[in-house]
């Protein structure tokens, strides 16, 4: 028998409601902030890739997915949302309006990563990029929106985790001093970081190996480091999260994975997840438009993964209590009449079913019992010659017979 690849997840129909409802409130919280929604294309040019999120970045170097075009040309499929966006913005020019200077996404992404839990190789994200201002507001606003994402899902105990690692002078400076005190420890850190000590010496603060962890427990850290412009930023953002009433903790070791990150960055953890507590993360790239060839332009954003977020909540999230309407129609005469009852309920907005395998009255309430259907509605050859149906209300098992020509605003009654 086939099965899926390794890393890979089928959402089954129960678990359906539970992505809808996710997608839904995502959709729902990011328009009431002004977000428009973008699509963006599965795979882009590999050289995107290479140049936003740095080529020396365990993403680029291990988990994409990349493979050659037919002519020669390589392209991957998008390990993440924020570069697709930003070539978007810039090809089709939305920086000159201020309509689409606030973007929101929804969709798959893919890494070759090691399958565990709440980690795919293929996985789901919800994202939003605000372009145009540096203000400590708009870091605010941005982080709000995340926050408000969580909360309205029911999900306790998170923890709004937040660092700024400034600007690139000030992680020039600090990176000298970073690499000064590693140096003499670079036998106690792993094969990875030692390979980070030479490429990008910041991950190595954000490596979740113990032996990296004791090893750089007395670093310096950025946030001392950090220019007056930069610290003075990095405070309003902190009070106008105070002034809102979002709680926070300062984490000087949260650098994030990516290189075109700057100022801010911020996750959010749940206790829930193990070591895989991440479930909402993101902050400010400042350089990133310039550095793919667009004007210097400040912008923000975060992702969420959609996986771990579907752990935290109720394994059954019941759809909207919509009763199902189950036509039962059986009979030469009465099926044709049947379904033209099933399209034109349909039609009205109404939840309506049946079952074609069925061929006698008994099986047909049968399937429509098994459906959770809430009325059957009984039409057989008797009924079809005198122009009638049966509606039957499949819990107390009570009946009643309607004109077919009042048929379907008596359904409309019951479905309201």
């Amino acid at each position: 028998m086939l099965r899926s690849i390794k890393g890979l997840k089928d959402i089954l129909p129960q678990q359906t409601p539970q992505w809808r409802y996710m997608e839904t409130l995502a959709h729902t919280l990011a328009a009431q902030s002004g977000f428009s929604e973008i699509r963006i294309p599965i795979f882009e040019s590999t050289e995107l890739y290479a140049r936003s999120i740095g080529g020396e970045t365990d993403i680029v170097e291990k988990e994409m997915y990349t493979f050659p075009d037919r002519d020669g040309s390589s392209l991957t499929l998008r390990p993440e949302g924020t570069a697709g966006v930003v070539r978007a913005v810039l090809e089709h020019h939305l920086l000159e309006s201020p309509s689409t200077r606030k973007l929101y996404y929804l969709g798959p992404m893919f890494r070759h990563e090691r399958p565990q839990a709440g980690r795919y190789r293929q996985f789901h994200q919800f994202g939003v990029e605000a372009f145009g201002t540096e203000d400590p507001f708009m870091d605010v606003e941005v982080i709000a929106l995340l926050w408000r994402f969580f909360c309205s899902l029911g999900l306790q105990d998170l923890t709004l985790q937040m660092n700024s690692i400034g600007n690139t002078q000030d992680r020039e400076n600090y990176i000298r001093e970073l690499k000064q005190f590693i140096s003499s420890r670079l036998e106690m850190i792993c094969g990875n970081c030692q390979r980070r000590y030479t490429t990008n010496p910041l991950r190595i603060l954000d490596c979740k190996v113990p032996i990296c962890q004791e090893a750089t427990k007395d670093a310096p850290t950025l946030f001392d480091h950090l220019s007056p412009e930069s610290a003075a930023h990095f405070q309003s953002v902190l009070d106008g999260l105070t002034s809102i009433d979002i709680p926070y903790s300062l984490n000087y070791r949260l650098v994030r994975g990516l290189d075109y990150y700057s100022r801010t960055t911020f996750e959010i953890t749940s206790p829930h997840l193990g070591a895989q507590s991440t479930i909402g993360a993101g902050g400010r790239y400042d350089g990133l438009v310039a550095l793919l060839q667009g004007p210097s332009t400040p912008a923000i954003g975060f992702a969420v993964g959609l996986e771990r977020v579907a752990l935290l909540l109720p394994e059954q999230i019941s759809p909207p209590k919509i009763p199902l309407f189950f036509v039962a129609g059986f009979g030469k005469e009465a099926k044709p009449i049947a379904f033209n009852l099933l399209n034109e309920l349909r039609e009205l907005g109404i939840r309506a079913d049946t079952d074609y395998k069925s061929v006698n009255l008994k099986s047909l309430l049968r399937s429509a019992d098994k459906l959770g259907a809430g009325y059957a509605i009984i039409l057989g050859d008797d009924e079809a010659r005198s122009e009638t149906a049966i509606i039957r209300n499949m819990t107390t098992k009570a009946q009643e017979s309607v004109k077919l020509k009042e048929i379907s605003q008596k359904i409309q009654s019951l479905a309201s």
